[in-house]
């Protein structure tokens, strides 16, 4: 199903997606028109259909109404305040009711703003809400009743008062702060918020765009649609592009390497967490695009924005009631977490921050440009979040290969039960997804102690860099099993990954292994019916290969499979691996993997040389110390 009512392509003035700002409208107003159909009495929660989330059904419909009146906001507030459908009386409705016995259980009312251990969630939602009463403030806040005014304050400050998750959290009372000031209502209370949100990002940053979400090494899609969006719309709203000092120059810098991570189909790299929201992986573009702090043209904004709408709304992510559907491209299972709820989906909504361009603004008015994916083959290395991003023109695919972004608490242990596919993966893209917890892991390294496969949680970055097209990054991890001793005293897996074109030259160094003990490669895990190719190819260390099943699947197909390559392992050992995922439809016959390379051999007993039989050139990569070469032939 997609929403009914979008408008005809418009493949003049939008040649990639044929989407213009007509079907961005008709996107919104579909999505809020199935929403409101869940409504209640006076519309304070809408109690969408699904699996309650951890936080209860209350606070659920409390995430209903917040979550689409962001949509709502953006798309009346890009209108200049021109409401067709009435969307904005419905939220004062709604607000007035919510807040009048906040806790009480009945029909309408909000559940209060608690510490983020006790009852946190509605914290969440007061930042889209005091967001959503900030862009519209002339329309709806300005014509409250001043009991209504006072109420909604009281229950925003809940925000300001309570503990939040360490985390991109701290946004939240600074969205509510910043709300609060605009309106001729900040004192102390929304100053000292500010700060201690502005003082944390800047704690988080870790350079080339990217922010820590928190303390430890969660680098994901928490960049685009939270840590760059609140300050720097914060910012923008307040005093123009002028006031968002640092803040958009990094935005800036973010999207740099964030709009290479959109595949040529528009899909976003799938990796991390509450993906769910889908198409809100867009809504930096968008916000670059209003603000002005972005390096792309209003072109290319806009076929990166259209094409990640179009590529999940041509995809089954809206259901047959025109709802949004708690997975990836339908329902999906393993993408969710506890948290997630049958109207968490609706985060997407950060996504229509592009209208608040105007119609006659270039980004809807300029002809379609090609995304970075669909330019010449990339290489960009992160170091900073310790990621190395490749691109490939002739399949458009998008991969991400991560040494550096683990989702681990600085104060958590690293247990294998609580290993998380969306982060423990050496690799990811734009066209496959994780195997399932259950299933045989895809694109990873697992020492095998007694039977027990080991786990990959923190994640150790040891460096990054790149040449003239190529690039590399690697890291190391102390294995850990979910059978047996959790660990093995001294055993330790280094990792260096270098790409090239399509290539993938995986490198690791086991030390440590104790005698018995076997190793595993996996590779992209793709499904029967996908004309995608994974491929593995040994070059030095490895005995064996053969293919896993996932009966489970990933977000992108029902049941999937993945090569493997295989081998003894005691002490220090080293293993080389080619590997390639490719489109076999989009790109032409390619040789075997077998004849990328044309030569391989040892560096003492810490590190190895590939020749690439292209071009002769030499890529050496080394341990002790670690040193990761490219020399081209005949130098």
């Amino acid at each position: 199903m997609t929403i009914p009512g979008l408008p005809a392509d418009d493949r003049e003035l939008s040649p990639f997606t044929g989407y213009t700002r007509a079907h961005w409208e008709a996107a919104a107003d579909g999505l809020l028109r199935a929403a409101w159909r869940w409504a209640g009495p006076s519309g304070a929660l809408l109690d969408l259909p699904g699996r309650p989330s951890v936080s209860g059904v209350r606070s659920d419909g409390l995430e209903g109404y917040a979550r689409t009146f962001l949509a709502a906001a953006f798309r009346v507030a890009g209108a200049d305040g021109k409401d067709p459908h009435g969307w904005l009386d419905r939220y004062a409705q709604g607000l007035a009711a919510g807040t009048r016995t906040p806790g009480r259980d009945d029909a309408e009312s909000w559940p209060v703003v608690l510490d983020c251990h006790v009852q946190g969630q509605p914290m969440v939602e007061a930042a889209s809400i005091a967001l959503g009463l900030r862009l519209t403030r002339s329309w709806l806040w300005d014509r409250l009743d001043s009991g209504v005014q006072d109420r909604a304050e009281r229950w925003l400050r809940g925000a300001l008062r309570h503990l939040p998750s360490p985390n991109n959290w701290y946004l939240f009372p600074l969205t509510v702060a910043g709300f609060l000031d605009a309106v001729g209502r900040g004192d102390a209370e929304t100053a000292r918020a500010r700060r201690r949100g502005l003082d944390l990002l800047e704690g988080w940053y870790r350079g080339q765009g990217w922010y820590a979400d928190g303390d430890g090494r969660a680098f994901d899609h928490y960049n685009g649609w939270a840590l760059h969006l609140y300050p720097v719309l914060d910012a923008h709203l307040a005093d123009g592009p002028a006031a968002t000092g640092p803040y958009g120059d990094r935005l800036r810098e973010h999207l740099d390497s964030l709009s290479l991570l959109f595949g040529a189909d528009g899909a976003p790299v799938h990796f991390g967490r509450s993906l769910t929201y889908r198409f809100a992986a867009a809504s930096a573009v968008g916000l670059g695009a209003v603000t002005g702090h972005t390096p792309l043209t209003p072109g290319t904004s806009r076929r990166l924005l259209s094409g990640a709408l179009r590529y999940f709304l041509d995809r089954g992510a809206v259901d047959a009631e025109g709802l949004l559907t708690l997975g990836w491209h339908g329902p999906h299972e393993a993408t969710l977490q506890p948290y997630s709820g049958p109207a968490s989906p609706y985060w997407a909504s950060k996504a229509f921050v592009c209208l608040l361009e105007p119609a006659g603004h270039p980004l809807w008015t300029a002809p379609e440009e090609p995304a970075p994916s669909e330019g010449p083959d990339r290489v960009l290395a992160l170091g900073g979040p310790g990621l190395l991003v490749q691109s490939t023109r002739a399949d458009g695919i998008v991969r991400l290969h991560n040494h550096g972004s683990d989702h681990v608490g600085p104060a958590q242990g690293e247990s294998a039960a609580e290993e998380d596919p969306l982060y423990a993966r050496q690799a990811y893209s734009t066209r496959t997804g994780p195997t399932a917890y259950s299933n045989a892991p895809d694109n990873h390294l697992g020492v095998e102690v007694a039977g027990a496969r080991s786990a990959r949680r923190r994640i150790h970055p040891l460096g990054a860099g790149q040449g003239d097209g190529w690039g590399w990054a690697a890291s190391w991890h102390l294995p850990v099993f979910g059978a047996g001793p959790a660990t093995v005293p001294g055993l330790r897996v280094e990792s260096v990954t270098v790409a090239r074109g399509p290539y993938e030259l995986r490198v690791h160094r086991v030390l440590g292994a104790p005698p018995g003990a076997r190793v595993h490669q996996t590779g992209w895990a793709t499904g029967p019916a996908e004309p995608l190719r994974s491929e593995l190819h040994p070059l030095y260390g490895w005995a064996g290969a053969d293919e896993v099943r996932a009966p489970a699947g990933t977000a992108c197909t029902a049941s999937a499979r993945l090569p493997r390559l295989s081998a003894d392992a005691a002490g220090t050992s080293l293993y080389a691996c080619l590997a390639r995922l490719a489109d076999d439809v989009r790109t032409a016959p390619v040789p075997p993997l077998a004849d990328a390379v044309a030569e391989v051999r040892a560096v003492d007993a810490d590190g190895v040389e590939v020749r690439w039989a292209d071009d002769g050139s030499l890529t050496r990569v080394r341990f002790a110390p670690l040193t990761v070469d490219h020399v081209r032939a005949g130098r």
